[in-house]
């Protein structure tokens, strides 16, 4: 390779448990070494770029390194983590596909770019094809910004003498022409079925690559939602028309839509994206092609809306009980916590204080609101009135509550924790660390009805903590739920319900033993947990970096429901009556699940 030291050996040895690799096609096991000794060699440009003419065996030798490399047991050196065939991308429907493999979100080039950036774990991708991308000049600018990343190696087939390949080779990489007889086995290649032949007839009948494309009305929901969605960001993002706000909707949202579903499933997440300046009668026509959906949209306010206004980034979320009922409470971006209306996101008020990087915050039933910083220090106000004392009650005041001690004794040890995560129910206090540690604090103030949590070694009536390393990293959510599901007379302890950097979800009755197997397991970090109980045991929401999020009955048994609403989910909630409540950086929005087990939560 130009640029490159050359390799000559065999390209199937392996060593240890590594799987064999079979020879390539077209003769190409000088390629293949060759390859595979720029994997290796830590030195070597980030970028190799495999070039020649057109039927020279580009894609299969590429074909050939992803089905080897991204088996289960590849060596590290030897691991593919993304692959993106080009024909027909852009830049950011490349980065949505290259986004879901990699197991994060981005929504723009430029996301993509921030986010493989800030992972620092080697990251090697394949890109065939970038001559047939739709504005290859645009690809290659992401493949150049990807680059920048030490950690980085792109493997770009592009033909030769083409603008692509010219704007790749003015940056320093490795370049693998096959047009080169150096790169070929000649008798190998002459026994290569599908090598081209002089005077070969073409294949009868028309190019599929030149079949005519059904026609997309961009303007009507029903008829984006039904097309091929690779084909309506492509349009979408060559128009300079808004399409009554179809278009930001799409875009906003399309990492989501452009994976394979059912079109109400589509419609659904479309018109989680719609802006409220859309045409009114969009939301009402998306909602009809929804019909039969998983999901109800309940309400959604997305960046820049005005009714109701949007209330920025959501960093954090909670669900409102005791007398704050029926309300929201979320925190954005620059710490400003709001309280809006749990039926149609209105806002009601915010607190006093703001707290810049909330990382996480609990609602109690005295209308106090507990947020944890990015620091892991604890602070306490209220977003509502008290009931506080008066009359005799006043003259008899003994001092704080075993509430008030909790809080006071959450901020103290917090102090030593430096906590990454926060929950609280009833009499209850957790906080987690970075080290995989869940901590849980009771009040102890009705040890009688709590069974399994101890009054802890000194016997004292303060409150008591106990502890489980359940995790293998940060703990990065926490939820916890005291309520008992309806017709149980017996008293149970609480549950904590902790997300991890591992993408595990595990639940922990304080006191008692971890389950030795998690609730649910993804490959990528969870970002936040929400859960309530319901008249069937526990409702649990977890979503994930890479977007992805589950509801789910834990105890019931049904089927976890999935849901994608196409960016990075911050915060999550779940009222009472089991809606989720899903913020993101550009949106806030409440979901209903569709069959009736909404119902059967109350």
């Amino acid at each position: 390779m130009s640029g490159e030291p050359g390799a000559t050996g065999g390209a199937t040895r392996t060593t240890g448990t590594e799987q064999k690799w079979g020879r390539p096609a077209a003769g190409r096991e000088p390629a293949a070494a060759a390859l595979l000794a720029w994997l290796a060699d830590a030195g070597a440009p980030r970028i190799c770029l495999v070039t020649g003419g057109a039927g020279r065996g580009k894609s299969a030798l590429l074909a050939w390194l992803v089905a080897h490399g991204r088996r289960p047991g590849t060596p590290p050196m030897r691991r593919v983590h993304a692959f993106a065939p080009l024909t027909g991308r852009t830049a950011t429907t490349a980065a949505w596909t290259l986004a879901d493999q990699l197991s994060v979100t981005a929504r723009t080039p430029g996301a993509l770019v921030d986010a493989v950036a800030g992972d620092g774990r080697r990251t090697v991708v394949v890109l065939p094809d970038l001559h047939a991308a739709d504005g290859p000049e645009g690809v290659a600018e992401l493949v150049l910004a990807l680059a920048e990343s030490d950690h980085v190696r792109l493997i770009v087939e592009v033909r030769s003498r083409t603008p692509a390949e010219r704007a790749l080779t003015e940056a320093r990489c490795a370049v693998m022409d096959l047009d080169e007889a150096r790169w070929t086995d000649p008798a190998r290649y002459a026994s290569w079925p599908a090598r081209p032949r002089q005077g070969a007839p073409k294949p009868a009948g028309p190019d599929p690559a030149s079949a005519p494309v059904a026609p997309v009305d961009l303007d009507d929901p029903a008829s984006v939602c039904t097309a091929d969605p690779w084909q309506v960001s492509a349009l979408y993002e060559r128009s300079g028309d808004a399409h009554g706000g179809l278009r930001a909707a799409w875009l906003r949202a399309g990492a989501s839509l452009t994976r394979e579903q059912a079109a109400p499933e589509r419609a659904g997440v479309l018109l989680t994206a719609l802006g409220n300046d859309a045409d009114p009668r969009l939301s009402a026509a998306l909602a009809r092609c929804a019909e039969g959906a998983r999901w109800r949209v309940r309400w959604r306010c997305v960046a820049g809306d005005a009714r109701p206004p949007w209330p920025g980034p959501a960093r954090a979320l909670a669900a409102g009980r005791g007398v704050l009922d029926g309300r929201l409470v979320v925190t954005d971006h620059q710490g400003t916590i709001r309280v809006l209306d749990g039926a149609d996101a209105s806002p009601v008020g915010r607190l006093a204080k703001s707290r810049p990087s909330c990382g996480a915050l609990v609602v109690h039933e005295d209308g106090a609101v507990t947020i944890l910083d990015a620091h892991g220090s604890l602070f306490t106000q209220r977003a509502a009135p008290g009931a506080g004392t008066a009359g005799l009650s006043a003259l008899l005041y003994a001092g704080p509550s075993a509430h008030d001690r909790l809080l006071e004794a959450a901020r103290a040890y917090a102090e030593g924790v430096a906590p990454t995560a926060l929950a609280a129910c009833d009499g209850v206090l957790a906080v987690a660390d970075g080290a995989g540690t869940v901590h849980v604090l009771t009040d102890r103030s009705d040890r009688s009805d709590r069974r399994g949590l101890s009054d802890g070694a000194d016997g004292g009536n303060g409150p008591g903590v106990v502890t489980a390393a359940l995790h293998r990293g940060p703990v990065t959510a926490l939820a916890a739920t005291g309520a008992l599901p309806a017709g149980l007379d017996a008293p149970s302890p609480p549950l904590v319900y902790s997300g991890g950097a591992d993408g595990t979800v595990r639940v922990w009755a304080p006191h008692g033993e971890s389950l030795a197997t998690p609730v649910l397991a993804r490959p990528c970090p969870v970002t936040a947990l929400a859960v309530t109980t319901t008249g069937a045991g526990p409702l649990l929401a977890t979503a994930w970096a890479d977007g992805v999020v589950v509801h789910q009955a834990v105890a019931a048994g049904a089927a976890p429901r999935v849901f994608r609403p196409g960016l990075r989910v911050n915060a999550l909630a779940l009222t009472a009556a089991g809606d989720m409540v899903l913020g993101t950086d550009e949106s806030l929005m409440c979901l209903a699940p569709a069959d009736g087990s909404r119902e059967a939560a109350k």
